[in-house]
């Protein structure tokens, strides 16, 4: 299996309005380091799996309407728990949407929320 990684980062404000979370229901703030895994099991015609010049600006992109954004207050997520496996899932789908036709493969998208604690999502592009 083939792999390319690419990181960015994201500040977001957000509260969690669940007893499950304790203090974390109030609005807080995170700063997640975001990891794209793009794999494959072969090589392109251009023998890479994906070009990185590329896949760093479509996650740029895909994180541009998050970051220094108040999650609660974006109509993409009313009603939702913006929880980091949650914002795992959605970063996933929307680089999956800007990667249609320039990659087929698996991406892992992984959130560091803190040093200790991290959260991810993968799944198949297609």
């Amino acid at each position: 299996m083939f792999t390319v990684k690419i990181r960015e980062h994201i500040m977001i404000a957000h509260s969690l309005k669940s007893e499950a979370f304790g203090p974390a229901q109030q609005l807080h703030g995170a700063t997640y380091v975001v990891d794209a895994s793009f794999q494959s099991q072969a090589l392109n015609e251009h023998n890479i799996v994906i070009d990185i010049d590329i896949a760093s600006k479509v996650l740029k992109k895909v994180l541009a309407p998050l970051n220094y954004k108040n999650l609660d207050e974006l109509p993409i997520f009313k009603d939702q728990l913006t929880t980091t496996e949650f914002l795992a899932q959605h970063i996933h789908q929307e680089i999956c949407k800007a990667v249609k036709g320039k990659f087929t493969g698996y991406l892992k998208v992984c959130l560091g929320e803190s040093h200790i604690a991290w959260a991810s999502y993968e799944a198949a592009t297609s």
